[in-house]
This record gives C-alpha cells, structure tokens and sequence, in this order.
C-alpha cells in the first residue's frame, strides 16, 4: 500500500500556487508539510483528498483509503460526543467508537452534546473521527488547532499508534509533534514562480 504523488501543481482562486510536488508515503510512514503562510498547504491537501482537482500531475492511493480533517472540526452540535462518533463509524461502515473515545480522552464526556463542549474539547472529538474511518491514509491540516500541550501529545501519541497499525499520514502543522520519525517536505520551493490561471474557480483557502 502506497501513496504517490507525482508532479502536482495545484491552484487556488483560479491561480497556480504550487507546482511540480512530487512524493511518496508507504505503509507505517508520516510526512510533515512546512511553509509560510499562503503557500498553498491546505490547497495541497484539498486536492490530494479530492475535494479540488490538479492543474497537472497525478496522485495514486488505493481506494477509499484517504480521508481528510481540516481546520473545522465537522461535528452537530445537536449531537453527543457517543453520537457524533456513532454517526460516523455508521457512515464508514466500522465500529470502535468506545476505543476512540478512549484514545482521544473523551470516555467522560460521551453524553455532552458537541455544542456544551470547550474549544480543545471540540477538536479532540473532531480528530476521534478519524478513528472511526477505517481509512488507512489520514490527511491532515493544522490538526493541533485549539489543543493544550497534553492534547498535543496525547493526539501525537494516537497517529504514531496509526503509523504502527499500517497507516499513513501526512500532515500541515506548525507545532512540533514529536514525531521524530517523520519526514519533512518543506513546500517553499515548489512555489509557482509565475501564477499562471487554469481557468477554473476554487475557494480561497491557503
């Protein structure tokens, strides 16, 4: 199982911010995405995760093997933290929702509702979704948004153990995680030197 990315070049609002970005994550492998602000890292991972599609180049993952956490967290607020993990191990079809609760420190909380949650509390629950998935390949951006240090760690703690199973991931963040034997791929240089336009319309994200 791998994944590859070849050559990509990839827009946003109609204009090519990143081109020619090639690399490759096998099975128990991490990748860490660096870059300024507004070089282009959620568009990046928007694309690898289909929501957008590539000026030029390819990417190759086996099947419904990716699934994608951005900066909101994805929950209904009407919803308990139980609920809100159910609702989606229903989705994809698999269970250990009680494990997730458990690996994101959330066992206490099953009965709030997501709306009665604080901030750092909201994201966990968020990134407890990823458990349920039973996808291989987790795509993430800036995942370590409104958590405290421990939080950090203990989500730090909970991709490791995704690495050891088999998974993949590849990550946006600023924040040091600790996870010292990930790679680095540093997106600066894969700027587009001339924005060219491609014609086409996407949201302005960075």
């Amino acid at each position: 199982m791998e994944l590859v990315v070849e050559n990509l070049s990839v827009a946003r609002g109609g204009l090519t911010v990143l081109e020619g970005v090639s690399f490759s994550l096998a099975a128990g492998q991490a990748l860490i995405l660096r870059g300024p602000n507004g070089v282009g890292k959620t568009t990046l991972l928007r694309t690898l995760a289909g929501l957008q599609p590539a000026v030029t180049g390819s990417v190759s993952a086996p099947p419904e093997s990716l699934t994608y956490a951005a900066h909101a967290d994805g929950l209904k607020a009407v919803l308990t933290v139980e609920e809100n993990l159910q609702f989606w191990a229903a989705i994809h079809g698999v269970g250990g929702v009680a494990q997730a609760m458990a690996q994101m420190n959330l066992t206490e909380l099953r009965a709030r509702r997501a709306a009665n949650l604080s901030a750092g509390q909201k994201r966990r629950l968020g990134l407890a979704r990823l458990l349920v998935t039973g996808r291989s390949v987790w795509v993430l951006d800036e995942p370590t948004v409104s958590l405290d240090v421990a939080s950090v760690a203990l989500f730090a703690g909970v991709v490791r153990a995704h690495l050891a199973a088999g998974g993949m991931a590849l990550i946006a963040t600023h924040i040091d995680l600790g996870l010292t034997e990930a790679g680095v791929l540093e997106l600066a240089p894969y700027k587009a030197k001339t924005p060219v336009a491609t014609g086409g319309f996407d949201e302005a994200f960075t």
